[in-house]
């Protein structure tokens, strides 16, 4: 075998890479922020607050980025 590296990483593991950077009060405003942010190379996810069975458009989303990579979020906010 491959000496035990598996292609995805467990949840507790990503939840070390990712960070809480701003949240959005609803899906619309949280895809936009998504793409301006993809749209400047940063990679970021969006996870609906609360129970993920109630992924609806007026849910509020956290906006995540890379840990350690918040200060280039920053410079791309403050560019708008």
């Amino acid at each position: 075998g491959k000496g035990g590296y598996f292609p995805s990483q467990p949840d507790e593991a990503l939840a070390d890479m990712w960070v809480d950077y701003m949240k959005a009060p609803n899906l619309i405003i949280a895809e936009m922020w998504k793409e301006l942010l993809e749209g400047e190379g940063l990679p970021d996810r969006l996870l609906p607050e609360g129970d993920i069975l109630d992924w609806g458009e007026q849910v509020p989303f956290r906006i995540m980025v890379p840990r350690g990579r918040e200060h280039v979020a920053d410079e791309i906010i403050r560019k708008l």
